[in-house]
């Protein structure tokens, strides 16, 4: 690779820019107008239920709302006005139906027309018109159907002399949500890039080694979104996705990157002829090789664990995290070639200055065998029990709100308080309840002569405020719409859907809503879970048994791995889920986190943490294989890559905090509990429990039966 450096390089600019023109539509369509976003949807009851009432919908219709205030409904212009309105939107193509309570055929005095009126009074000076589409539109005639909706609201606004208008539509809310994505990951990318280059400059003493990893990022970046818009043509991809790949792409390349070249730099130093030498290009190259063969092995186990413990969503039979780890472990794969093709390529090149220490020549990358992490060390080791007792004890009592989670699947909740397209979301149900579809739909086939005794006795349970008359769906479906008032993901639709799914009719019947999708969701997720957490189990035993010989190691390490994990979602639930640093962190809590977030965290945490347990244990193992006994393997190896652990911690830290800075609230849960997450890991975990159990194991540390000890001696991989 180092002999064709400059061809790698150029290769790699090339393919860059490609990428980013592809991705961001420079040479079509592009990907972000091919992201959607909804309900996270999982095989189930409620999917089930919503599938029988839609089969005879024809397609079905979308709508658009447009509710003005502070007008005068007695006034004969607002009436002429609100006529013309309709008369004019029904003429657009596309549109099925316009209304508002002046066309109502009864007239605007009518109990029909009431629905349309704020707060159903005629009197509050509020009234809303509804448009109607037709459904399975293509997005270009949609497109041209609300450009042309949108003149006559601004007409109908200003005719009316309305003080104040709000529009509600699910394609806005949609569209807002994707902007708002590109919005956060433009900001998110904006704070990490440059503060992960200052922090470099710090850890390398030179621009031009900190660039090397902030180079591979950005192209890690443009694979990303180039990976995902090939992805979008098979599945249908979430806008959410995009922030969450990208971000894990450009941190793992940051991490590789970092530790490529600090090995680089070691690899070169400690060769004798290069000593006060003159950098050479052959002598580059033979460092290249030498960092290849080690750094390159441990970045190539890691990104293995990464993309295994991603793999393991490709069991949920749940698209949207199917479709996350489809993505996550091809970006997990651009890392990798980022990380053993380009960066090496550019250690090559730029060797000259890489290399050069305040003092014109080359320095060594750590500080020697003695230090600050040797000095931690010896403390660890001079009581282990009370630091594995003291940290174990923190991390339990970290995760303890974890057993009291809540979960949801927010739409309009997602985006900030006091965004135009959320506050017309929340006004529609407080103003114009019947205008909205109902918190809770059951679905059934029972004849109205049993369904109507139990629609009478629900009207009566604790938390119902209205239920609807059966709607007719032909073939025998009917369904009933039952009104909470919350708008359905608070705590009464919650436990209103809970008791309907547990307290069953004397007939079939479907629970559909958005509280009953996740209770789906928490099944489809309960039903995989063994499957998955059994594949990360086996493969990372296996990984981490080949890479140590040692079946004691790979067990602490998943033992650990858990501890920390349920730390972090334990933090994750007290601050979202409760309400705490509400302004701290700049958001408003719904009572619940994202129900994907504890999925999504369990792949990635425990990904990214096997991350900083390869590098340190890729240092511990070569020095035992070296001769050294296990105190000073576990001292020399937290020396020489504690350093690099809690750089590359700090940066990935750098990295998710950036997009903890979103405005989109899954994108902050998420960005803020993995950045908490390798906090936790590199600092308590890798720095003191890790030390610590090896101490207190000793030589039981490389413990294996004497048949996978023969295997090993065949077949696993040393330094």
């Amino acid at each position: 690779m180092s002999q064709h450096a400059g061809r790698v390089v150029a290769g790699w600019l090339v393919a860059i820019v490609l990428a980013f023109a592809t991705a961001l539509g420079g040479l079509g369509e592009g990907l972000f107008p091919r992201l959607t976003n909804g309900d996270i949807s999982a095989p189930g009851e409620s999917e089930e239920g919503f599938a029988l009432i839609s089969e005879g919908e024809e397609g079905g219709f979308t709508s658009y709302t447009l509710m003005l205030e502070g007008v005068d409904p007695a006034a004969p212009e607002v009436a002429a006005a609100a006529g013309r309105a309709v008369q004019s939107l029904v003429k657009i193509p596309g549109v099925a139906q316009a209304v508002n309570p002046y066309v109502v055929a009864a007239g605007p005095d009518s109990e029909a027309a009431r629905q349309f009126f704020a707060d159903g009074d005629p009197r509050s000076g509020g009234f809303a018109t509804v448009v109607s589409l037709e459904g399975d539109l293509p997005r270009e005639e949609v497109a041209a159907a609300y450009a042309a909706i949108d003149d006559v609201f601004d007409d109908l606004s200003e005719a009316t002399n309305a003080t104040g208008s709000q529009r509600a539509s699910l394609r806005l809310l949609v569209d807002r949500i994707i902007d708002q994505i590109k919005v956060d990951g433009q900001r998110g990318e904006g704070i990490a890039l440059p503060l992960s280059f200052l922090v470099m400059i710090v850890v390398f003493g030179g621009f031009v080694a900190a660039g090397i990893p902030v180079v591979g990022a950005i192209a890690s970046i443009a694979g990303a979104l180039a990976s995902l818009l090939g992805f979008s043509y098979l599945m249908d991809l979430d806008a959410t996705i995009v922030n969450v790949v990208t971000v894990l792409g450009l941190g793992l390349c940051i991490d590789y990157g970092l530790l490529f070249v600090s090995r680089f730099r070691e690899e070169y130093a400690v060769r004798p002829d290069h000593r006060g030498a003159p950098v050479t290009r052959a002598g580059a190259q033979e460092a290249v090789a030498a960092a290849m063969a080690t750094a390159g092995r441990t970045i190539s186990y890691s990104a293995v664990i990464v993309a295994i413990s991603l793999a393991s969503l490709l069991v949920f039979d749940i698209t949207f995290i199917r479709a996350v780890g489809a993505a996550g472990v091809s970006v997990v794969a651009v890392a990798l070639l980022v990380a053993l093709t380009l960066v090496p390529a550019l250690c090559t090149l730029g060797a000259r200055r890489i290399l050069r220490s305040t003092g014109g020549r080359h320095r060594r990358s750590d500080s020697g065998d003695t230090g600050a992490f040797a000095r931690l060390a010896d403390l660890v080791h001079r009581a282990p029990w009370a630091v594995i007792a003291v940290v174990t004890a923190l991390l339990v009592a970290l995760a303890a709100p974890a057993l009291g989670a809540r979960l949801t699947s927010s739409g309009a909740a997602l985006l900030p308080v006091g965004t135009p397209q959320r506050t017309a979301f929340e006004a529609l149900p407080a103003h114009y309840p019947q205008l909205t579809g109902p918190e809770i739909t059951v679905v059934t086939t029972a004849p109205r002569a049993q369904l109507d005794p139990w629609i009478a006795e629900l009207r009566e349970r604790p938390g119902i405020r209205s239920v609807a008359p059966p709607r007719e769906h032909g073939d025998g479906i009917r369904s009933v719409g039952v009104r909470t008032g919350d708008g359905g993901s608070g705590a009464t639709t919650r436990e209103v859907t809970a008791q309907l799914r547990a307290e069953r009719p004397p007939f079939t019947v479907w629970i559909v809503g958005q509280a009953s999708g996740v209770e789906d969701f928490k099944a489809a997720v309960a039903a995989r879970a063994p499957v998955a957490i059994t594949l990360v189990v086996l493969t990372t035993l296996a990984l981490l048994f080949l890479m140590t010989g040692s079946i004691v190691i790979p067990i602490k390490a998943l033992v650990l791995n858990v501890l920390s994990l349920g730390a972090t979602i334990g933090v994750t639930v007290w601050i979202f889920q409760n309400g705490h640093l509400e302004s701290l962190l700049g958001f408003a809590s719904v009572g619940a986190i994202e129900a994907t977030v504890p999925v999504l965290l369990a792949a990635f945490g425990f990904g990214l943490s096997m991350d900083y347990e390869v590098f340190l244990l890729s240092r511990i193992v070569e020095l035992h294989e070296q001769g050294e006994d296990t105190r000073a393997a576990v001292t020399l190896g937290l020396q020489r890559s504690g350093r690099i652990i809690t750089s590359a911690a700090l940066l990935m830290v750098i990295v998710f905090a950036g997009f903890a800075a979103a405005q989109l609230l899954v994108m902050k849960e998420m960005g803020f509990a993995l950045a908490l997450a390798i906090a936790l890991d590199a600092t308590i975990v890798r720095m003191l429990l890790v030390p610590a159990a090896m101490s207190v194991l000793g030589p039981a540390n490389w413990w294996a039966p004497a048949p996978l000890r023969r295997l090993h001696a065949r077949w696993g991989i040393s330094h």
